[in-house]
Protein backbone atom coordinates (compact mmCIF):
# COMPACT_ATOMS: atom_id res chain seq x y z
CA UNK A 1 0.00 0.00 0.00
CA UNK A 2 0.95 3.46 -1.07
CA UNK A 3 2.18 5.93 2.19
CA UNK A 4 1.58 8.85 -0.39
CA UNK A 5 -1.59 11.17 1.49
CA UNK A 6 -4.76 10.26 -1.11
CA UNK A 7 -6.09 13.34 -2.27
CA UNK A 8 -9.22 15.20 -0.06
CA UNK A 9 -12.28 17.37 -1.32
CA UNK A 10 -11.12 19.58 2.19
CA UNK A 11 -10.59 22.68 -0.51
CA UNK A 12 -14.20 22.82 -0.04
CA UNK A 13 -13.89 24.19 3.26
CA UNK A 14 -12.23 27.29 2.19
CA UNK A 15 -10.04 28.54 -0.63
CA UNK A 16 -6.94 30.65 0.21
CA UNK A 17 -9.13 32.72 3.38
CA UNK A 18 -5.92 34.91 3.70
CA UNK A 19 -8.29 37.75 4.95
CA UNK A 20 -9.51 35.62 7.81
CA UNK A 21 -6.14 33.76 8.15
CA UNK A 22 -5.04 36.89 9.06
CA UNK A 23 -8.20 37.64 11.73
CA UNK A 24 -7.71 34.62 13.16
CA UNK A 25 -3.72 34.74 13.80
CA UNK A 26 -4.51 38.26 15.13
CA UNK A 27 -6.89 35.98 18.02
CA UNK A 28 -4.73 32.92 18.14
CA UNK A 29 -2.94 31.99 21.58
CA UNK A 30 0.16 29.55 20.98
CA UNK A 31 -1.44 26.19 22.51
CA UNK A 32 -5.02 27.21 21.54
CA UNK A 33 -6.71 24.03 20.21
CA UNK A 34 -9.34 24.69 16.85
CA UNK A 35 -12.08 24.39 19.23
CA UNK A 36 -11.23 27.56 21.65
CA UNK A 37 -10.00 29.50 18.41
CA UNK A 38 -13.82 28.62 17.05
CA UNK A 39 -15.09 29.91 20.36
CA UNK A 40 -13.21 33.33 20.59
CA UNK A 41 -13.47 34.10 17.29
CA UNK A 42 -17.02 33.85 17.32
CA UNK A 43 -17.50 36.23 20.40
CA UNK A 44 -15.05 38.51 19.01
CA UNK A 45 -17.74 40.64 16.84
CA UNK A 46 -14.50 40.11 13.65
CA UNK A 47 -17.22 37.69 11.61
CA UNK A 48 -20.26 39.41 11.16
CA UNK A 49 -20.76 38.58 7.89
CA UNK A 50 -19.74 34.88 8.67
CA UNK A 51 -22.69 32.39 9.81
CA UNK A 52 -21.66 30.20 12.40
CA UNK A 53 -21.29 27.13 10.57
CA UNK A 54 -19.19 28.84 7.91
CA UNK A 55 -16.55 30.23 10.73
CA UNK A 56 -16.40 26.96 12.66
CA UNK A 57 -15.55 25.73 9.09
CA UNK A 58 -13.10 28.24 8.57
CA UNK A 59 -11.61 27.58 11.85
CA UNK A 60 -11.51 23.29 12.10
CA UNK A 61 -11.42 22.73 8.42
CA UNK A 62 -8.86 25.17 7.40
CA UNK A 63 -7.05 26.94 9.56
CA UNK A 64 -6.41 23.93 12.11
CA UNK A 65 -4.66 21.63 9.56
CA UNK A 66 -2.69 24.35 7.91
CA UNK A 67 -1.83 26.33 11.18
CA UNK A 68 -2.53 25.04 13.97
CA UNK A 69 -0.95 21.04 13.48
CA UNK A 70 1.87 22.43 11.48
CA UNK A 71 2.99 24.48 14.67
CA UNK A 72 3.12 27.70 12.28
CA UNK A 73 0.55 29.86 13.76
CA UNK A 74 2.66 31.38 16.43
CA UNK A 75 5.61 32.28 13.84
CA UNK A 76 3.13 33.51 11.43
CA UNK A 77 1.65 35.56 14.30
CA UNK A 78 4.83 37.15 14.90
CA UNK A 79 5.55 38.02 11.45
CA UNK A 80 2.14 39.21 10.63
CA UNK A 81 2.52 43.08 10.21
CA UNK A 82 6.04 43.16 10.24
CA UNK A 83 6.70 40.86 7.06
CA UNK A 84 5.01 42.68 4.02
CA UNK A 85 1.72 41.19 2.92
CA UNK A 86 3.50 39.57 -0.54
CA UNK A 87 5.71 37.32 2.07
CA UNK A 88 2.48 36.20 4.21
CA UNK A 89 0.80 35.24 1.04
CA UNK A 90 3.57 33.11 -0.04
CA UNK A 91 3.34 31.17 3.61
CA UNK A 92 -0.18 31.02 3.60
CA UNK A 93 -0.18 29.21 0.12
CA UNK A 94 3.16 27.13 1.19
CA UNK A 95 0.95 26.07 4.33
CA UNK A 96 -2.24 25.82 2.42
CA UNK A 97 -0.55 23.17 -0.56
CA UNK A 98 1.20 21.65 2.17
CA UNK A 99 -2.31 20.85 3.77
CA UNK A 100 -3.68 20.06 0.50
CA UNK A 101 -1.86 17.68 -1.55
CA UNK A 102 -3.97 18.16 -4.73
CA UNK A 103 -3.59 21.69 -4.78
CA UNK A 104 0.48 21.23 -4.11
CA UNK A 105 0.62 18.77 -6.98
CA UNK A 106 -1.51 20.96 -9.42
CA UNK A 107 0.38 24.13 -9.21
CA UNK A 108 4.03 22.10 -9.75
CA UNK A 109 2.60 19.86 -12.48
CA UNK A 110 0.00 22.44 -14.25
CA UNK A 111 0.19 25.83 -13.50
CA UNK A 112 4.22 26.21 -13.29
CA UNK A 113 4.40 22.99 -15.73
CA UNK A 114 2.40 25.70 -18.56
CA UNK A 115 4.56 28.54 -17.76
CA UNK A 116 8.12 26.80 -18.81
CA UNK A 117 6.15 25.46 -21.69
CA UNK A 118 5.52 28.90 -22.69
CA UNK A 119 1.48 29.32 -21.83
CA UNK A 120 -0.21 32.37 -20.92
CA UNK A 121 -2.96 30.56 -19.38
CA UNK A 122 -4.63 28.19 -17.14
CA UNK A 123 -8.23 27.27 -17.57
CA UNK A 124 -10.89 25.24 -16.11
CA UNK A 125 -10.60 22.70 -18.48
CA UNK A 126 -6.77 22.12 -17.34
CA UNK A 127 -8.11 21.35 -13.56
CA UNK A 128 -10.67 19.14 -14.57
CA UNK A 129 -8.39 17.27 -16.62
CA UNK A 130 -5.62 16.98 -13.94
CA UNK A 131 -8.27 16.14 -11.21
CA UNK A 132 -9.88 13.19 -13.55
CA UNK A 133 -6.70 12.14 -13.85
CA UNK A 134 -5.48 11.95 -10.35
CA UNK A 135 -8.86 9.61 -9.57
CA UNK A 136 -8.23 7.37 -12.53
CA UNK A 137 -4.73 6.87 -11.25
CA UNK A 138 -5.93 6.36 -7.62
CA UNK A 139 -5.36 9.53 -6.14
CA UNK A 140 -8.23 9.47 -3.91
CA UNK A 141 -9.36 7.33 -1.40
CA UNK A 142 -12.78 6.50 -3.70
CA UNK A 143 -14.02 7.73 -7.06
CA UNK A 144 -15.27 10.64 -7.17
CA UNK A 145 -18.59 11.80 -8.76
CA UNK A 146 -18.80 14.23 -11.95
CA UNK A 147 -20.27 17.11 -9.37
CA UNK A 148 -17.34 16.52 -7.28
CA UNK A 149 -14.56 16.38 -9.98
CA UNK A 150 -16.02 19.96 -11.11
CA UNK A 151 -16.49 21.70 -8.03
CA UNK A 152 -12.71 20.67 -6.59
CA UNK A 153 -11.53 21.64 -10.12
CA UNK A 154 -13.14 25.30 -9.89
CA UNK A 155 -11.61 25.46 -6.45
CA UNK A 156 -7.89 24.94 -7.42
CA UNK A 157 -8.41 27.77 -9.83
CA UNK A 158 -9.76 29.83 -7.14
CA UNK A 159 -7.39 29.09 -4.30
CA UNK A 160 -4.35 30.09 -7.39
CA UNK A 161 -6.47 33.63 -8.54
CA UNK A 162 -6.62 33.80 -4.04
CA UNK A 163 -2.71 33.56 -4.29
CA UNK A 164 -1.83 35.87 -7.08
CA UNK A 165 -1.32 33.01 -9.38
CA UNK A 166 -3.83 33.74 -11.87
CA UNK A 167 -5.50 36.38 -12.65
CA UNK A 168 -8.94 36.92 -10.58
CA UNK A 169 -11.52 37.78 -12.83
CA UNK A 170 -13.58 34.70 -12.96
CA UNK A 171 -13.37 33.18 -16.35
CA UNK A 172 -13.20 30.07 -17.90
CA UNK A 173 -9.55 31.17 -18.74
CA UNK A 174 -7.28 32.75 -16.14
CA UNK A 175 -4.21 34.53 -16.91
CA UNK A 176 -0.97 32.90 -15.55
CA UNK A 177 0.73 35.88 -13.12
CA UNK A 178 4.12 34.30 -12.39
CA UNK A 179 4.96 34.38 -8.60
CA UNK A 180 8.41 35.50 -7.51
CA UNK A 181 9.33 33.91 -4.34
CA UNK A 182 10.66 36.59 -1.74
CA UNK A 183 13.82 36.53 0.06
CA UNK A 184 11.72 35.98 3.38
CA UNK A 185 10.26 32.92 1.98
CA UNK A 186 13.28 31.47 1.14
CA UNK A 187 14.48 32.37 4.59
CA UNK A 188 12.07 30.71 5.92
CA UNK A 189 11.25 27.82 4.14
CA UNK A 190 15.20 26.92 4.23
CA UNK A 191 15.50 26.94 7.97
CA UNK A 192 11.97 25.32 8.68
CA UNK A 193 13.28 22.04 6.07
CA UNK A 194 16.17 22.60 8.27
CA UNK A 195 14.64 22.41 11.66
CA UNK A 196 12.42 19.33 9.87
CA UNK A 197 15.38 17.42 10.27
CA UNK A 198 16.69 16.90 6.47
CA UNK A 199 20.48 16.97 5.19
CA UNK A 200 21.52 20.52 3.55
CA UNK A 201 21.08 18.85 -0.03
CA UNK A 202 17.63 16.94 0.79
CA UNK A 203 16.36 20.58 1.88
CA UNK A 204 17.62 22.34 -1.71
CA UNK A 205 15.84 19.19 -3.60
CA UNK A 206 12.91 19.20 -1.68
CA UNK A 207 9.38 19.37 -3.70
CA UNK A 208 8.06 22.64 -1.80
CA UNK A 209 10.66 24.90 -4.10
CA UNK A 210 8.81 23.93 -6.77
CA UNK A 211 5.59 25.17 -5.94
CA UNK A 212 7.35 28.84 -6.38
CA UNK A 213 8.68 27.38 -9.79
CA UNK A 214 12.08 26.78 -8.72
CA UNK A 215 13.93 23.70 -9.39
CA UNK A 216 17.71 23.12 -7.41
CA UNK A 217 20.25 24.97 -9.28
CA UNK A 218 17.58 28.36 -8.51
CA UNK A 219 17.22 26.98 -4.93
CA UNK A 220 21.08 27.45 -4.70
CA UNK A 221 21.17 30.59 -6.41
CA UNK A 222 18.58 31.96 -3.62
CA UNK A 223 20.56 30.45 -0.92
CA UNK A 224 23.81 32.15 -1.97
CA UNK A 225 21.63 35.52 -1.75
CA UNK A 226 20.94 34.59 1.39
CA UNK A 227 24.85 34.23 2.43
CA UNK A 228 24.99 37.90 1.31
CA UNK A 229 23.31 38.77 4.65
CA UNK A 230 24.81 35.98 6.71
CA UNK A 231 21.67 34.31 7.25
CA UNK A 232 23.37 30.97 5.87
CA UNK A 233 26.89 29.85 4.89
CA UNK A 234 27.26 28.16 1.38
CA UNK A 235 29.74 26.01 -0.20
CA UNK A 236 28.86 24.53 -3.33
CA UNK A 237 30.98 22.11 -5.33
CA UNK A 238 29.28 20.50 -8.27
CA UNK A 239 25.70 19.22 -7.40
CA UNK A 240 27.00 18.85 -3.32
CA UNK A 241 26.25 21.54 -1.61
CA UNK A 242 27.40 21.96 2.22
CA UNK A 243 25.30 24.36 4.12
CA UNK A 244 26.32 26.14 7.66
CA UNK A 245 22.85 27.45 9.33
CA UNK A 246 23.85 30.72 11.63
CA UNK A 247 20.58 31.04 13.23
CA UNK A 248 19.57 28.44 15.77
CA UNK A 249 15.71 28.26 15.61
CA UNK A 250 12.80 29.19 14.22
CA UNK A 251 12.18 32.22 16.56
CA UNK A 252 15.28 33.36 15.33
CA UNK A 253 14.47 33.16 11.82
CA UNK A 254 10.98 34.63 12.80
CA UNK A 255 13.12 37.57 14.45
CA UNK A 256 15.56 37.96 11.37
CA UNK A 257 12.22 37.87 9.38
CA UNK A 258 10.86 40.54 10.97
CA UNK A 259 14.05 43.00 11.30
CA UNK A 260 14.58 42.79 7.61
Amino acid sequence: MSSTPYYTTQLQAGLGLIEETKLLLSLYEPGQSATSLYDKALDSGMFPNVSARRLRNIVVECFNPRYIKTGSASYLQTLQGRAGSSVMSQLFLYYTATANLILADFIRNVYWARYAGGGQTVSLEDSRQFVEQAVRDGKTQKLWSDTTIKRISSYLVGCCADYGLLSSRRTSERSIQPLRIEQATVLYLAYKLHFDGLGDNAVIGHTAWAMFGLEPSDVRAEFKRLSLNNWLIVQAAGDVTRISWPLKSMEDVVDAIAEC
